[in-house]
């Protein structure tokens, strides 16, 4: 059996945040946005994805790549690895790393990844196909690859510590994080981890196609309509948030801001699109978080759901957080930023894990954009951010092939 999460003797601390989305790059923006509830789903405009029948999605704009990525790295890495080196920039400027001065083996890196570098793939098949093999480059090779944005963080920053990349769908996001603290449990100093993705490019769309669950909606506020009877789906969404993960102790020690502690986590599998049967496992994942965090349910301030879209998926996560927390399941906060700016796969969980830091931080529950009427029996944040003391939060994930998880995080000890 796995350790758990939550090694007592070396626990996991966030010092850093690195945040590339739909509506903002960089901490302050991001968390502006999202507290504000501002919507930024918008016409899918990525060039040869006009006649697709998905027209909502979530992109990041403004994005240079070039000032972000140096040339040599560039040219290797798909838009994916862009957005998780950058965001790994920031994470490490925020938590202001000494890594210089520490063994290049005490820091490691983990990353999560549902579909790769598709967009450079696509290139170079049509490289292959439209000139011939001579005219397929060289980095075909890595930068499709899943472990593309661990490998290329590793080197650009010269980590030699514990590397991994979870290949999984959109829960593995939460599960990359877990992966990072039982590196730190086992002698790590640091790990940076997270995840992004870039799945508005033709072909990845096309490979997209075939969910069910996607949205198809013409209209941003139509999209993505979690917990209300106009439920359809969800949009997808691009970007990513890297995280700075080290030992709290040493942490302390160095004077770093410990901007949350990661306290528990559990994953389950209940098959693909099979959402009836993701209440019992979404319900036990969170059951299991909460005994490795030593947690009570009620010590749950604030949810960030998984909020899926369709009506099936819904009503299963609202029967999985009153399974697990009882009453406390239906009087607890429940907010889904993301339905502002798209769901990003692997990268989603990520992004809710930053929002879910800096809500402990600020003090305040994030409305779910563009929904109103909910028709769960969960309090459900909507149209403004809500005042709360928040010292604990749970963030839920399920993947379209079966996987759920569930991360228990809390704020810096006395600042509540």
């Amino acid at each position: 059996m796995r350790p758990p999460v939550s090694g007592h003797d070396r626990g996991a601390a966030i010092t850093g945040l690195g945040i590339v989305a739909p509506n903002g790059v960089g901490t302050d923006a991001y968390w502006k946005a999202v507290r504000e509830g501002i919507s930024f789903l918008d016409r899918l405009s990525r060039e040869g994805c006009e006649h697709f029948p998905l027209r909502v999605a979530g992109q990041v704009r403004g994005f240079e790549p070039g000032a972000a990525v140096e040339e040599r790295f560039l040219v290797q890495t798909d838009r994916f690895t862009h957005f998780a080196m950058a965001a790994a920039d920031l994470a490490l400027e925020d938590a202001r790393l000494p890594a210089g001065e520490m063994s290049p083996y005490a820091v490691g890196v983990v990353t999560a990844a549902g579909s790769g570098g598709g967009e450079f793939g696509q290139r170079e098949l049509q490289q292959l196909w439209g000139k011939g093999p001579r005219y397929v480059g060289p980095y075909q090779s890595i930068a499709w690859f899943y472990a593309a944005s661990t490998g290329q963080i590793s080197i650009r920053g010269g980590f030699k510590g514990p590397c991994g990349v979870v290949a999984n769908d959109e829960a593995g996001g939460l599960d990359a994080i877990a992966h990072a603290c039982r590196s730190i449990r086992h002698g790590a100093d640091a790990v940076v981890v997270g995840a992004a993705e870039a799945p508005l490019a033709p072909y990845s769309i096309v490979c997209q196609l075939g969910y069910e669950e996607m949205s198809l909606a013409r209209e941003p506020g139509r999209a993505y309509l979690p917990f209300t009877e106009d439920a359809r789906g969800f949009a997808p969404g691009e970007g990513g948030a890297m995280l700075m993960v080290e030992e709290e102790g040493a942490a302390l020690r160095r004077g770093a801001r410990i901007h949350a502690r990661i306290l528990g986590h559990a994953a389950t599998f209940t098959g693909p699109s099979q959402w009836e049967r993701s209440r019992e496992g979404l319900a036990h994942a969170i059951q299991v978080a909460l005994a490795d965090a030593d947690c009570a349910p009620e010590e749950i301030d604030v949810v960030f759901a998984d909020a899926l879209g369709t009506p099936a998926a819904d009503r299963a996560e609202a029967l999985a957080l009153a399974d697990a927390l009882g009453a406390h399941g239906t009087r607890v906060p429940v907010t889904a930023p993301k339905t502002g700016f798209g769901r990003a796969y692997c990268a989603a969980p990520a992004l809710d894990v930053a929002a879910a830091v800096l809500a402990m931080e600020h003090r305040v529950v994030p409305p779910t954009p563009y929904v109103t009427d909910v028709c769960h029996d969960l309090d459900l944040v909507t149209r403004t951010s809500r005042p709360a003391e928040l010292r604990t939060a749970l963030v839920l994930s399920r993947g379209l092939m079966g996987c759920n998880a569930a991360l228990v995080l809390r704020g810096p000890e006395g600042d509540i």
